[in-house]
């Protein structure tokens, strides 16, 4: 009986984990691919994913939108078109598959004479800033098994975009598809949206400025942690990316990162729920609405997850429970972690050591990514936002409501109400702007210098962890603390708190 329900337990876990499942949720919602593909090449591909330890990531690594994955679990940057060719030929299919593998290095496609390369999304970005997107096809294009045999001009899409953003370790900038449905394109765009750093830069200001300060920066505490957690375990687990193809990377800038488990459904959950159970008793609003609001925000970010083809539905499930495990145990002790940032006197020293230590921790875990940054950049954050409340605090700024006054009441929505709302932000947005841009000219060539790590190439500089840990951790830090001390202390000055 044991033997049998884990037996099924397994099946179960693969198929969950199968990439045939994100490729045909892609389909559904109108991307498709314009990789080259023939019934060879595609048994090939799902048979080593069968057998890759049954996980599609324990053994032999799938390459997926240019990134190749050892064995060993480092990795090991190769193009996919290295990958094609060598499949091509194991699997003794045609002339056109290693052709078409090739032309991905140069740029050109075999037969449509640079019909797939759009003008307008040619240009990559520099990992930083989504990249201008060409036009979007209306029509319907050919499916994913449809193009194999694409010959001729005549049978060409004539509308193709590329990824929002290449991958900003690899340099690459992913291969061109087709979308069929703008709305639901632009609605998982903005989805993904939330929870990458646009979101986090503006949301948790915006909250803090204009909402509440007290749910603000318990929501940062709450975020921090959550995000720590998962990039640690992406790291310690190591499971790569959903296989392309069949998979269309729709993004490709976290593409270097792992995948198990998702981050995106992390926050995803984690923070609408917080802001929803940090809220609701504190503020006057139906239940009804804020639960809705919740579980929309979570379902829309956990399906343009999906949908970007950056993770299996395994990723996502696990990513939901792992967040929810997370503040099953993490809730009780807001409370006094709060408490303790604000008031007590050893808070600024444990505050930075804390966070500094696990930023260290978290760079051990293996060779550069993206989430390394990230985790340093969010730990700094945490911590920057921790000491200003501790400040504010002994200063007597920006006191938490009293509980006689609870619940708070939403004042009525009036035109110069909306615009005082918006000149905080817009403001405090530039501050906040020109902070990073004057801290990161400043600390990264002061540690490169401090570090003996040449500035010449910043990129390459940033790989080094003992740039990228004090760079991350101080710009950011002092993004997060001035959200809380010197962009409030302006709007009192100016009159608009």
């Amino acid at each position: 009986m044991a033997s049998t329900l884990k037996t099924q337990f397994l099946q179960l876990w693969h198929y969950l984990q199968d990439p045939h499942h994100v490729a045909l949720f892609q389909q559904m919602c109108g991307v498709r691919g314009t990789f080259s593909r023939n019934p060879a090449d595609c048994t090939e591909a799902r048979q080593t994913s069968l057998l890759s330890n049954g996980a599609y990531g324990n053994g032999v690594r799938l390459n997926g939108g240019g990134e190749g994955e050892a064995a060993d679990h480092l990795r090991q940057r190769k193009s996919i078109s290295i990958d094609n060719c060598c499949r091509a030929a194991a699997s003794g299919s045609d002339d056109r598959l290693l052709e078409t593998a090739v032309s991905k290095t140069t740029g050109e496609k075999p037969g449509c004479h640079n019909r797939y390369n759009n003008p307008h999304s040619a240009d990559t970005s520099d990992g930083e800033h989504p990249q201008e997107m060409g036009e979007v096809s209306e029509s319907n294009g050919p499916g994913l098994d449809d193009m194999s045999e694409v010959t001729d001009d005549s049978t060409c899409p004539t509308s193709t975009v590329k990824p929002l953003r290449k991958n900003s370790l690899t340099e690459d900038a992913g291969q061109e598809f087709l979308i069929e449905n703008t709305f639901l394109f632009y609605l998982f765009t903005f989805g993904s949206e939330l929870g990458n750093e646009l979101f986090y830069i503006t949301f948790f200001p915006f909250v803090i400025w204009n909402v509440d300060a007290y749910v603000g920066r318990r929501l940062i505490v709450v975020w921090v942690w959550v995000m720590y957690v998962g990039q640690c375990t992406k790291d310690l687990i190591r499971w790569p990316r959903p296989a392309s193809p069949p998979v269309v990377k729709v993004e490709m800038f976290y593409n270097s990162e792992y995948s198990m488990p998702s981050t995106h459904a992390m926050s995803g959950t984690a923070i609408p729920l917080s802001l929803f159970l940090l809220t609701y008793g504190r503020w006057e609003y139906p239940f009804l609405v804020g639960f809705t609001l919740a579980l929309s925000w979570c379902v829309l970010v956990c399906l343009s997850r999906i949908y970007m083809g950056m993770h299996s539905i395994l990723d996502i499930i696990m990513g939901i429970l792992y967040s929810l495990l997370i503040l099953l145990v993490f809730s009780p002790a807001l409370e006094p972690i709060d408490r303790f940032n604000l008031s007590h006197r050893w808070a600024p020293v444990l505050i930075v050591s804390l966070h500094a230590g696990l930023g260290l921790f978290s760079f051990t875990l293996d060779t550069w990514s993206t989430s390394r940054g990230d985790t340093a950049q969010i730990l700094g954050s945490g911590a920057g936002v921790a000491l200003a409340s501790h400040l504010n605090t002994c200063l007597g700024l920006l006191p938490d409501a009293p509980l006689s006054s609870l619940p708070l009441r939403s004042p009525p929505l009036t035109a110069a109400l909306a615009a005082i709302c918006v000149l905080r932000f817009l403001l405090g947005v530039l501050l906040l702007l020109a902070t990073r841009a004057v801290m990161k000219a400043v600390t990264i060539p002061l540690v490169c210098r401090l570090t003996g790590v040449s500035g010449a190439d910043v990129r390459e500089a940033r790989q080094h962890m003992q740039v990228e840990l004090p760079y991350r951790y101080i710009v950011y830090g002092t993004i997060g603390f001035n959200v809380l001390f010197l962009v409030p202390l302006v709007f009192g000055y100016l009159g608009l708190s």
